[in-house]
């Protein structure tokens, strides 16, 4: 079963971007995300559907 919450280092190696991008993208509002106390979190459906949309040349800023 996968996990349904992924950590920074597991998007990173998720997307194959190294972990200072996602920060980036994340606190830029370009990941869809959110914060536990200091530390982000991303669900893979927000992430999935993330990536389904810029297949598809939009963009989506929103957070879950």
């Amino acid at each position: 079963m996968k996990e349904n919450v992924m950590t920074v280092p597991e998007l990173a190696k998720y997307l194959k971007m190294k972990p200072v991008t996602i920060y980036k993208h994340a606190q830029g509002g370009k990941l869809p995300g959110f914060k536990v106390g200091a530390t982000w979190r991303f669900k893979r459906r927000s992430i999935d559907k993330w990536i389904a949309d810029q297949e598809n040349g939009k963009e989506n800023s929103s957070r879950e």
